[in-house]
């Protein structure tokens, strides 16, 4: 696989190959197949790892492009249940530089911190009413997001809509539905099997 250098990838206008190329990561460092269990609990015969994909040099780069080119005009933050969603809001930070539209980054903290501020957030303080997105790695219920949403509204931020890299398609988006969120995700489920199954029969036929 061919990744475009760090040098050209600012002055790439093609959404397309950008997706393709994060694709192409999650399906080879991402998704696993066997026996697991999820943090809902929930048991699955696959697993999606984001960190190797998020950590990823080009991964975290070609992330923060696509997803910062979904924030609505006003976004003054992204933020995110720490720790899934820390890679993802400091890449989307880091290239809305380089966009000169700077874009800060939050941190949710699953506790508060045990001292000093005794904080739930990280990250500098937005005026009051500020319009926050929240990011997300993989949704599978949607109560990890729902849970920045909720400390971030606590702080006086405004938080109507939800991104995130995949959507496991198993009740979250019909959540956030139901709380009047906006939702969108890079990818499917779907998306990766079939990308995956594509490439297994290509191999196959080579």
């Amino acid at each position: 696989m061919t990744f475009a250098t760090s040098s050209t990838l600012w002055e790439m206008t093609d959404r397309t190959h950008l997706r393709q190329q994060l694709l192409d990561l999650f399906c080879q460092l991402a998704y696993r197949e066997g026996d697991f269990v999820l943090s809902s609990g929930q048991h699955s015969s696959y697993y999606i790892n984001s960190k190797p994909v998020t950590l990823h040099p080009l991964g975290a780069l070609t992330i923060g492009q696509l997803l910062l080119d979904w924030l609505p005009p006003d976004t003054k933050a992204v933020g995110g249940l720490t720790l899934g969603a820390d890679p993802l809001v400091t890449a989307v930070s880091v290239v809305s530089a380089y966009e000169n539209r700077p874009i800060s980054a939050l941190i949710v903290r699953k506790e508060a911190k045990g001292h000093g501020t005794m904080a739930y957030l990280e990250g500098p303080e937005l005026e009051a009413g500020a319009s926050v997105v929240v990011l997300e790695d993989v949704v599978t219920t949607g109560q990890s997001a729902m849970k920045a949403v909720t400390r971030l509204r606590e702080a006086g931020y405004q938080v109507d809509r939800i991104l995130a890299l995949v959507d496991r398609q198993q009740g979250g988006a019909e959540f956030y539905q139901k709380r009047n969120l906006q939702f969108q995700a890079l990818f499917t489920i779907q998306d990766l099997q079939a990308h995956l199954a594509t490439s297994k029969q290509a191999k196959g036929s080579s």
